[in-house]
């Protein structure tokens, strides 16, 4: 893998300010414009960048630089790393210890019972196994398909709840709405909902007594003239 300078401007900050080179060898070794770095050297560019030494970070010798300095034609060069890091390897199929293998049958049965929308290649990223062993126990055709027992993998141990999220959310991005015949919901006709059994019977104005009220104001009318009566006496 190509080395790559570490912060190009602050590492041509420092080199303007503590070496000799020219502007075109300093924007050679960090990728920018001879113009930027001359920018820089009269205070107009990366005001606020502090510089970072090369030599420091291991990226530059003393004698590289005293060599360019030397020679205005000379490009400088990374200095190799002393610690190589390896190259990241591509991700494959989860491990399973060799304790919990024989559940992954069970599991696999409890993804393809309880999330059906969850593909073939991403349950066999939760629980480490094969396209053709998920085939066989979704067809039950899996020579120990009459004594599975569905149990959920992260019970089992062998993926994480955090896991088993994030796939069925991958799933279910792509995934139309269910509808209501899925649901087991239908919606009652007009004819249904008109009449729901109220008795409006009970609204009804019950038919007022008029002789009833008089008789009860002239009752409070005699009431009120004792009480002033007895007020004079």
């Amino acid at each position: 893998m190509a080395q790559t300078l570490l912060m190009p401007k602050a590492t041509a900050v420092w080199l303007v300010d503590n070496t000799a080179l020219s502007f075109d060898q300093i924007a050679q070794f960090c990728k920018l414009h001879p113009l930027e770095v001359k920018a820089i050297a009269d205070g107009e560019a990366a005001q606020g960048i502090k510089g970072l030494d090369p030599i420091a970070t291991g990226q530059l010798s003393r004698e590289e630089i005293a060599r360019a300095e030397a020679d205005p034609n000379h490009k400088l060069k990374l200095q190799e790393p002393k610690v190589r890091v390896p190259d990241s390897k591509r991700r494959g199929p989860r491990y399973t210890p060799v304790s919990k293998r024989q559940d992954r049958p069970n599991a696999i049965l409890w993804l393809v019972r309880n999330h059906p929308e969850l593909k073939d290649a991403q349950i066999s990223r939760l629980v480490g196994t094969t396209k053709s062993t998920i085939e066989q126990i979704r067809d039950r055709t899996h020579w120990n398909s009459a004594n599975l027992t569905p149990m959920d993998p992260v019970t089992l141990g062998l993926c994480s709840q955090i896991d088993l999220d994030m796939e069925v959310e991958k799933a279910s991005k792509g995934r139309p709405l269910p509808t209501a015949a899925e649901l087991g919901a239908t919606l009652q006709s007009a004819t249904e909902t008109e009449n729901l059994g109220y008795d409006f019977s009970q609204d009804e104005e019950k038919e007022i007594d008029a002789n009833a009220v008089f008789a009860k104001l002239k009752s409070l009318k005699s009431d009120r003239k004792d009480d002033d009566e007895d007020d004079l006496y």
